[in-house]
This record gives structure tokens, C-alpha cells and sequence, in this order.
């Protein structure tokens, strides 16, 4: 369990996270597979990937899906403690800095990314593809990627906030632990007395006889 309770939104934006990368992942797929998914090249021609271009595009798709989980490490365990399997590091506290720093400067970075990949779009430029419907599945699937950025600030946002809240179960349990022994340990102590009345004073204990 993690050190405080992180929210329901903040772990379904995290899973929202991952289904912003999975549409363009997999019209890379498309084109690594030999269809042109409706793009074409400056001479109007088809695009077709080949050679070390299909082994490039599919790891490109793996490495982006493989950045959007690392968005659960915000909002699980293994996100505030290093899991025990990893060699050396494993059962160590994760600094919150250690994840804040690191997750601020990608979603900085994401935004500028996407931001300047969209830029012909929002210029109006037409894209090079054979029709309107090919450059709107392309748009349509791109186009979350537009959000990675800024859900990924507010994640982490919601992650320094968590990991920063004091923590109130110590003090919550010494006043149950107090209470409990002013009650019962105060009258257990009397009975044992055999006539003493035993007056407690939280500052000073004494004893007084009757």
C-alpha cells in the first residue's frame, strides 16, 4: 500500500495515461506491417517502411507504451518503495524528488514535443496523404498525445502532494493508546492496590492513601 491513499481520479488519469499512447502505437504498427496508412511521400508516392525502419517505428511504439506505464509508478507502491527484486536498491524509500523531478521535466518535454509535431496542423498546412479520411485517422490518433503532457503534470502534481501530507496515524494512535490506559490501566491499577485508590496525575504520578 502506498504511504497515503492516492485518489480515484489520480489513478484513473494514470490509466488514461496509457490509452493516450496506444492509438498512434498502433498506426505505427500499421505502417511497420507494409501498409502506408494513406500517407505519401514528397514525389506523392505511398509511403512504405522498409528495412531497419520497421524494427525503428516498432520500437518506437514500444518505448512510448513503455514510458506511459511508467505513469503507475505515481500512483503504486512500487512508486514510493523500490520493489525488493531490483539488486541493491530493492526495499529503499523512493525520495519524492526522486520521482517529481524526473516526471515534471517529461511532461515539460512531452508537451513541447507534441506541441511542435502538431505544428503544420494547427499552421493549416495540409498533410501529404491520398485523401481527408487517411489524414483524420492519422489526426484522430495522434491527437492524444496532445494531452500526455499536461495529464502527466497533473499526476505528478497529485504524487509531491501525497507524498508531502504529514503523516497523521502517529499521532492519531498515541491519543487512542492514552486513552486506553487512562481508562482500564487506572482502574486495573486500583484493584491491585487492594484499598489504595491510585490517583494519576499525567504530569506527576503519585499515590495516595485512603
Amino acid at each position: 500500500m502506498t504511504e497515503h491513499p492516492v485518489p480515484r481520479w489520480a489513478d484513473r488519469l494514470a490509466h488514461a495515461i496509457v490509452l493516450m499512447t496506444l492509438p498512434s502505437g498502433l498506426w505505427r504498427i500499421g505502417l511497420a506491417l507494409g501498409f502506408s496508412m494513406g500517407a505519401l511521400d514528397l514525389q506523392g508516392n505511398p509511403v512504405h517502411v522498409e528495412g531497419w525502419g520497421i524494427p525503428y517505428v516498432l520500437g518506437l511504439s514500444v518505448l512510448a507504451e513503455a514510458l506511459a506505464l511508467l505513469s503507475f509508478g505515481l500512483v503504486r507502491p512500487w512508486g514510493e518503495v523500490v520493489p525488493r527484486w531490483i539488486p541493491w536498491l530493492g526495499g529503499r524509500r523512493v525520495a519524492p524528488y526522486a520521482a517529481v523531478i524526473p516526471a515534471a521535466l517529461g511532461s515539460i518535454a512531452l508537451m513541447l514535443v507534441w506541441g511542435y509535431g502538431f505544428r503544420n496542423l494547427f499552421a493549416g498546412i495540409e498533410l501529404p496523404f491520398a485523401n481527408d479520411w487517411w489524414a483524420a485517422l492519422m489526426i484522430a490518433c495522434y491527437a492524444p498525445l496532445l494531452l500526455w503532457g499536461p495529464a502527466l503534470a497533473v499526476l505528478t502534481w497529485a504524487y509531491h502532494r501525497r507524498r508531502s501530507a504529514p503523516d497523521r496515524a502517529g499521532s492519531g494512535g498515541e491519543r487512542r493508546a492514552a486513552g486506553r490506559f487512562g481508562s482500564g490501566g487506572e482502574r486495573r491499577a486500583a484493584g491491585r492496590s487492594g484499598g489504595q485508590a491510585i490517583v494519576v496525575d499525567r504530569e506527576r504520578p503519585r499515590s495516595l492513601q485512603v
